[in-house]
């Protein structure tokens, strides 16, 4: 059997952002700007500003970039990404299903809650 890991998240809290990470923590903390970063990770800096402002996920390809220049594993960075989608996806379905039926709403809520307690 299957056990359910419990996180310490609030989770009816989006998760964070990789790139309200990148905004909030590392690029102040290493004092460089969104043009820099750009640089080293070999992208433009739109691009760059995309991602601190939550508009662009994080893709394998960048969280592989992040991962060299910044550190952590590139794992780590698209697993906080795949949190955010997953979360992002499972209000959508409560939506509609609030929107059709009372029936859909707790198999679907059920399930976006273990989904997202992984």
């Amino acid at each position: 059997m299957k056990t359910i890991k419990k996180t310490l998240r609030n989770p009816s809290r989006r998760p964070t952002h990789p790139g309200a990470v990148l905004r909030e923590d590392i690029l102040p903390f290493l004092g460089i700007t969104q043009s820099t970063l750009a640089e080293y990770l070999g992208v433009s800096r739109l691009t760059v500003s995309e991602i601190l402002l939550e508009k662009r996920a994080i893709s394998a390809e960048m969280a592989l970039r992040i991962s060299k220049v910044i550190g952590g594993s590139p794992e780590s960075w698209l697993q906080m990404q795949s949190a955010v989608d997953l979360w992002d996806v499972c209000q959508r379905f409560k939506q509609r299903s609030e929107e059709h039926t009372s029936e859909l709403q707790s198999p679907c809520n059920l399930v976006c809650r273990l989904l997202l307690e992984k």
